[in-house]
């Protein structure tokens, strides 16, 4: 059990990465919420984001939830393996992260207020795992879509450690990458905790307030 684990809990190569397959995966057609087209392009005046912070039931809802955000969807991102189906990313053999991509508009919420929800909503320090959720699929990461994205990623990495640090914990251990290709997530993974809402989020933050954006003394 224990080597099991702690191979679940290492990145593998691309060499030893599951070969995956050339078709997307089945996944829903629109979502379950405000029934906009799941594959939608982004609108004209909108951005997207993407961050990875645990299980990506419980991350999805909190993004759905907030002012301004137009589509959220979930799926696989940051490893290896094309297209590959939730077993085998639980396998800890594709190194893909579970991920929510969040189309927004700019003009109703910033990408500052993303991440102030992205920092304070998980805990950001503990490697290859988020609470009892433990394997690389459940890593801290952002990917950014542009310089302006990733300058301000790695600012509020930069800002938030201190706090994190004078609370107890240890060093922030967040990926920040540039936007690898979004594999969408089966069907039954969209919005799941709409659909289920009794259903298991195992997502929950610091209580450290990250001092950006909005509600930040």
């Amino acid at each position: 059990m224990f080597l099991f684990q702690k191979k679940k809990s290492q990145m593998v190569t691309a060499a030893e990465a599951l070969p995956g397959r050339d078709t997307p995966l089945p996944t829903a057609t629109t979502h379950f919420l405000n029934e906009r087209p799941l594959k939608s392009p982004v609108p004209e005046g909108m951005e997207e984001a993407m961050f990875g912070m645990g299980c990506f039931w419980g991350v999805e809802r909190m993004f759905w939830k907030l002012p301004g955000v137009w589509l959220t969807m979930v799926g696989y991102a940051a490893g290896h393996t094309p297209n590959a189906t939730y077993q085998e990313v639980c396998s800890g053999q594709t190194g893909h992260n579970e991920v929510v991509r969040v189309i927004y508009d700019p003009k109703v919420i910033s990408y500052d207020d993303l991440l102030r929800v992205f920092w304070e909503g998980h805990n950001p320090t503990q490697g290859m795992r988020q609470g009892n959720d433990t394997g690389t699929q459940y890593r801290s990461g952002i990917y950014t879509y542009n310089d302006a994205q990733k300058a301000a990623a790695e600012q509020t990495k930069t800002d938030f450690g201190p706090r994190l640090s004078q609370a107890g914990y240890g060093v922030i251990t967040t990926e920040i990458l540039d936007a690898p290709e979004f594999y969408y997530a089966e069907d039954y993974h969209q919005q799941y905790l709409a659909k289920n809402p009794g259903g298991y989020c195992g997502i929950g933050g610091t209580g450290v307030t990250c001092p950006i954006g909005t509600g930040v003394a």
